[in-house]
């Protein structure tokens, strides 16, 4: 869990660099405080779920966030979601 909640952070980070944004530019974008968003771009598990949606969709990346866990994009979502439908059917 903490590898993910690392690289969650360092994209967050990245995306940051990226847009060419201050931490205290982010942060006050997302309504959260700095020292939140640096514990969330170090990859600390205690953040709050809200706070990751919070920081996405400052740095314009919660759609993409969202549409990365759709199981309906990939091919076993999209297959599994098929033999669900075909037994509803019946």
């Amino acid at each position: 869990m903490q590898r993910s909640a690392t690289r969650l952070g360092d994209d967050f980070a990245g995306w940051r660099r990226v847009l060419g944004l201050t931490a205290a530019q982010v942060a006050e974008r997302a309504g959260v405080t700095r020292d939140t968003l640096r514990k969330l771009e170090h990859g600390d598990p205690s953040v709050g779920f809200h706070v990751v949606l919070r920081v996405a969709r400052a740095l314009g990346v919660l759609d993409q966030l969202t549409s990365s866990i759709d199981p309906l994009s990939t091919d076993l979502g999209r297959a599994r979601a098929d033999m669900l439908n075909r037994r509803r059917v019946r």
